[in-house]
């Protein structure tokens, strides 16, 4: 493969100066700190060990190819996507975010309206059955509708001193569920939708994933 080429697409070519783009561009990781791939300062990274800087392309160039395949995936649906204030804009990620999404696709996440706009439309696609899902949640998980009160005063909501009035009201926070159930339904579906789309590429050496076995600084943290 071209060395000016990171990876290949459906067989077009992922220029291999958007990954060194990214790379220049410090990603910020949780809110109050830093994950695992928070960028260095340069003067630092001239001292980092060699299978760190790998490690770094190589996790950069999933970045890049997420937000490729979502720029392919939205033009594919019609998808307006918003064009970023400048190349260097990248977004805060939420430590939950990071947790949840992992470290590749929360920072593609901040980094690619793209990413962005298509696990919007993913999420308002799903539906949300309210009798097998909202109201089951809702009766599965009452330790997280207690009242302020109940709370203060230590309730135990599936033990025998909860009343109903101990417990917000399934009406008062239907919604606020739905909207949750969604938006995991909408990141599942995210998450199959990049596995299919990734099997399309092939990655030039030294941009492999950073989890691949087969290079022998893999490791399998995301």
């Amino acid at each position: 493969m071209n060395p000016e080429h990171a990876a290949l697409i459906e067989g077009e070519p992922l220029p291999r100066e958007r990954v060194d783009s990214f790379l220049e561009t410090p990603f910020r990781g949780a809110g109050n700190g830093a994950t695992s791939h928070d960028e260095p300062a340069p003067a630092r990274r001239q001292t980092e060990p060699p299978s760190v800087a790998r490690q770094r392309r190589r996790w950069a160039t999933q970045v890049i190819v997420t937000d490729e395949l979502a720029r392919r995936a939205c033009a594919d649906r019609g998808l307006n996507v918003p064009e970023e204030v400048s190349a260097a804009s990248v977004l805060a990620v939420a430590e939950t975010d990071v947790a949840d999404l992992g470290s590749i696709v929360a920072a593609a996440l901040a980094h690619s309206p793209a990413v962005r706009t298509l696990l919007a439309a993913l999420e308002a696609e799903q539906t949300v059955p309210e009798e097998v899902a909202v109201r089951d949640y809702y009766a599965r998980n009452q330790d997280r509708f207690l009242t302020p009160d109940a709370l203060r005063r230590g309730v135990d909501p599936f033990g025998d001193t909860a009343a109903p009035e101990d417990l917000l009201p399934y009406d008062a926070v239907r919604e606020d569920i739905a909207r949750e159930l969604r938006k995991a339904a909408g990141r599942q579906a995210f998450f199959g939708w990049l596995d299919q789309a990734r099997g399309g590429v092939t990655y030039s050496h030294g941009h492999e994933h950073p989890g691949d076995p087969s290079h022998p600084d893999h490791e399998h943290r995301h």
